[in-house]
């Protein structure tokens, strides 16, 4: 980090930012939801953390976890929804995998603001095989 004349410049966060905005172009989101994102990363510590880890390894950490999911979980969680509504069974290359990593995040920070209504999403539609 740098001071430049009462200013604090903090070049990781700007280059996570960028690479979060590059994720998010290459995954189809527009810009306002990519910027609510960055907002709400910057506000979780923990969350910021798991995404430079992301952009650095293309692969989840982990060690952020809320009411015992982690970003893994909220993926699978985001993979069988998708197959749900498309009815595919399996993953198609129609299937974004960039999307479904941000929308793992957003899940995450709905998931802490709202636990109750989450908690409950998450539990839906769990299928016979999941008891």
């Amino acid at each position: 980090m740098r001071r430049l004349q009462g200013i604090l410049y903090d070049a990781r966060k700007i280059k996570v930012y960028e690479g979060l905005l590059a994720l998010g172009e290459y995954a189809g989101q527009e810009k306002e939801w990519t910027d609510g994102l960055w907002a709400d990363l910057l506000a979780i510590p923990g969350l910021y953390e798991e995404m430079v880890y992301y952009l650095e390894h293309h692969g989840f950490k982990d060690s952020f976890q809320f009411r015992g999911y982690s970003l893994t979980d909220l993926y699978v969680w985001q993979m069988n929804r998708y197959n749900l509504i498309k009815d595919f069974g399996k993953n198609t290359s129609e299937c974004n995998k960039e999307t479904m990593v941000l929308r793992s995040f957003r899940t995450m920070v709905d998931l802490m603001r709202s636990p109750e209504e989450y908690l409950k999403r998450l539990g839906e539609n769990r299928g016979m095989d999941r008891l």
